[in-house]
This record gives structure tokens, C-alpha cells and sequence, in this order.
């Protein structure tokens, strides 16, 4: 056990630090905002489970395909500017939500997602290493776990808001006394009636949204922040990218992290097509998102206290293993016992993101920027594997289980590649000394 008195955020730094805190917040109510979004188009349009998780596609894969461009261009002038970027394209996307409910054109709530991550791929790229940056190396991985700790609170934030302003107004998930869907059943007048009532019900929260963003906008560029101290604004990208895939600490992180965001994207978007699968209406499900969401907001803060006194290789293993331990439950355990199992999940998560992150960026010095949009471009797994969970779903039954209660063996899988990480960066990578 050790202890370090260092400070987790100096006193000269506390503004900066807040004001980019708060855009981990930011991205957090996206990202929650989304999550259940899944369900309300699957119903909504009446698309098939594969095809309505195309929204976490779309959200997640915007990561990817922005990532290596936002390291670029922090790498080329500063992490304001980065910053500043990403919160134009947030709210680009976000507003284009108006013209798509107008439409009523699935694929074009699709590009808007798309375009909305572009600009939360930069605001990731930017925000993380400079917290980092923020301070001693010894206290990085603490002070980025401290600064995390505040998404979940946007998390919170978007769910809430998914709940009380979109889940429970939403006419297509009316259900009659027997529990299923009256939506199906209408007349196709009907059906687009509601259709259109339901989209402009989804719109409204993310136009919203998109103005918060601006407001944000204009505060972020008229602050003043700390500049990285003897910067390179030259970029090697090539030789950055050779060293990068050479350092196994940092390949190995980037393919745990795929995993880590596609377990937490999986988990909390069909919590609500677990439930549903025991009856329980797509608002109610979404209170269980709440709870997983407080758990794992509780979480965070415990664990990065617990960072003070224990190796954060350690915690990551043992965390891992916690989530083997209730996803099989999820799978084997048919009924409430499952869902409990599910939404208790989100304890174990909570630490994984931000530690992974630490673990992988340690010692990378000028390869850091290329490093950070690496780990920004794991987000893919988000985008990847809940279509394939999502699949899965719509097989109905695999052998004497439930097709969803089946599903959860993907997080399993990716719960069983962090535990292989933290074990590895713990005994395999002994000469890669890392401090919390």
C-alpha cells in the first residue's frame, strides 16, 4: 500500500481544470441522451434491433473517424483551438436534429450523430491528455479519474432527460393491458401521426442542446487557458505512429479500451431490451439506467480515492473480474436477479476508461497527441459491437436462453480482455514502471 501527498490539481490550475471538466459532462449527456435512443427508433420506425443500434454506429464510429484528424490539428496549433472545434461541430450536429425530424428520414438522424461525434472526438482528443498535462506525472492517472468522475454526472444528466422528456411522451410505446405494443397495430395514418409527433419529441432535446453548446462555445474562447509548456507543433505523425506500435503497454491498451467502450455502450443501450424482454415499458426501463448510472458515478469517486493507497493496475484486474462475475449472471439468470445483476454491472466499469487511458499514455512524452487519438479511435467498439449484440437480440432464443439474456456473452468476452490487460500491464510489463 502507498500514499502520495502530491496534489491532485495545483492551485494554478483549478480555473482551466474546472472549465475543461466541465466537457466531460458535456460529452456524458450525449452519450446517454443517445443510448436509448436505440429502442425508441427500433419502435418508431419499425426497423429491426441490428438496424436501430446503427444509431451507436453512427455516434461511435464518428469517434473513429475524427480521432487521428483532432490529434493532428491540437498537434498543429493548441488545445484551445481543439477544443473550440469540437464544440462548433457539437453543435452543428445537434441542430441538424431539426431538419432531420422534419424529414422523418432514419439516415439522416444517422448523419447528424455522425457529425455530432465528430466534434466530441475532438473534445476527447483535446481534454484528456491535458488533464494529464495538468499537473505532476505522478498524480495523472488520479487526476484524469477526478475529472471522469464529472461525465457520469452528464450521464445522469442526458438519461433524466431521455426519461422525463422523451421515454414516458413517446405515443408508439403505448401498451395495452396485456403489455404489448399498441403501435403496430394502427392504421398507417395513424402510424404517421405518431411517428411524427415522436421524432419532433427526440428533436426537441438535442436543438436544446445544440445552443448549450454555443453558449459554451463563447465561453471556452474568451477564458484564458494554460498553453502546453515547450510545445512541438511539428508533426511526425509517421514516426510518432511506428513508436506507438512498438510500445506494447500502449497497443495493448488501445485493444482493451475497443473493448472496455463497446461493454459499457452494450450494457447500458439494451438494459432497456432486458427489461423489456420481463414486460417492463421502455420509460421504466430507463430508471434501471438511472440506478446503473448512480452506481457507477459512486464508483468512480471510490475508486479514485482508492488510487491513492493501491496499484491502479491492480484495481483494473479485480474490477474486470467483478464484471466477468455478474454478466454471467445476466446470461444465466432469467428474471429480476438478471437485471439487478445488469445494473450492478456499472460498479465495475466505472474505473476502467480513465485508467486504461493512464496506463496506456505513461512515458509516451511527444507520441502522446498520436497516443491520445488512438485510445479516442478505441471508442469504435462503442460503434461495433452493440449491432452485433443487437443481432444477436433479434434471434429471439439461442438454445434454452432468451436471445438477449444470450446477448450479454459479447461483454463477458470484453470484461475477460481487461482483466488479460490489467494482469499484463501488472506482471507481464514489470520494467514499465507506472505511478499513480
Amino acid at each position: 500500500m502507498k500514499q502520495s501527498n502530491k496534489p491532485v490539481v495545483s492551485k494554478k490550475v483549478v480555473l482551466p481544470f474546472i472549465l475543461i471538466t466541465s466537457l466531460f459532462a458535456l460529452w456524458g449527456f450525449a452519450n446517454d441522451l443517445t443510448n436509448p435512443m436505440v429502442a425508441a427508433f427500433q419502435t418508431i420506425m419499425e426497423t429491426s434491433n441490428a438496424r436501430a443500434a446503427l444509431v451507436q454506429f453512427a455516434f461511435y464510429g464518428g469517434y473513429a473517424t475524427m480521432a487521428i484528424p483532432a490529434a493532428l490539428f491540437v498537434k498543429r496549433y493548441s488545445y484551445k483551438k481543439g477544443i473550440l472545434v469540437g464544440l462548433a461541430l457539437y453543435a452543428v450536429g445537434a441542430l441538424l436534429f431539426f431538419p432531420a425530424a422534419q424529414f422523418e428520414i432514419f439516415e439522416f438522424f444517422l448523419v447528424s450523430y455522425y457529425i455530432l461525434t465528430f466534434g466530441l472526438a475532438f473534445l476527447e482528443t483535446t481534454a484528456n491528455p491535458y488533464i494529464l498535462a495538468m499537473g505532476d506525472p505522478e498524480t495523472a492517472t488520479r487526476r484524469l479519474n477526478l475529472a471522469q468522475s464529472f461525465n457520469p454526472l452528464g450521464s445522469l444528466l442526458g438519461m433524466f432527460v431521455a426519461s422525463k422528456f422523451i421515454l414516458t411522451h413517446l405515443e408508439s410505446d403505448r401498451r395495452d393491458a396485456a403489455g404489448d405494443l399498441i403501435f403496430p397495430t394502427l392504421s398507417e395514418a395513424q402510424q404517421a401521426a405518431i411517428r411524427t409527433n415522436d421524432l419532433e419529441i427526440i428533436r426537441d432535446p438535442y436543438i436544446i442542446l445544440g445552443f448549450f453548446v454555443i453558449l459554451m462555445f463563447i465561453l471556452i474562447l474568451l477564458s484564458k487557458m494554460p498553453k502546453r509548456e515547450d510545445a512541438d507543433h511539428t508533426i511526425r505523425a509517421i514516426d510518432s505512429f511506428k513508436r506507438l506500435v512498438k510500445n506494447v503497454r500502449y497497443r495493448e491498451g488501445v485493444i482493451a479500451q475497443v473493448f472496455y467502450v463497446g461493454v459499457q455502450i452494450m450494457c447500458w443501450t439494451f438494459i432497456i431490451h432486458y427489461a423489456d424482454n420481463l414486460g417492463i415499458p421502455k420509460a421504466t426501463a430507463q430508471n434501471y439506467n438511472i440506478v446503473a448510472m448512480v452506481i457507477f458515478l459512486s464508483s468512480r469517486f471510490i475508486s479514485t480515492a482508492l488510487m491513492k493507497y493501491f496499484n491502479s493496475r491492480r484495481l483494473l484486474m479485480i474490477f474486470a473480474i467483478g464484471g466477468m462475475i455478474t454478466t454471467t449472471g445476466v446470461i444465466l439468470i432469467q428474471g429480476m436477479a438478471g437485471l439487478y445483476l445488469l445494473v450492478a454491472t456499472s460498479a465495475f466499469m466505472s474505473l476502467m476508461f480513465p485508467t486504461i487511458y493512464g496506463i496506456a499514455l505513461d512515458g509516451l512524452g511527444d507520441d502522446s497527441t498520436l497516443g491520445a487519438a488512438g485510445l479516442v479511435m478505441a471508442i469504435v467498439g462503442g460503434a461495433l459491437m452493440p449491432p452485433l449484440q443487437g443481432a444477436i437480440i433479434d434471434l429471439g432464443r439461442v438454445g434454452w436462453l432468451p436471445a438477449v439474456n444470450f446477448s450479454f456473452i459479447l461483454p463477458f468476452i470484453s470484461f475477460v480482455v481487461i482483466a488479460v490487460y490489467g494482469y499484463r500491464t501488472l506482471k507481464v510489463h514489470p520494467k514499465m514502471e507506472f505511478k499513480n
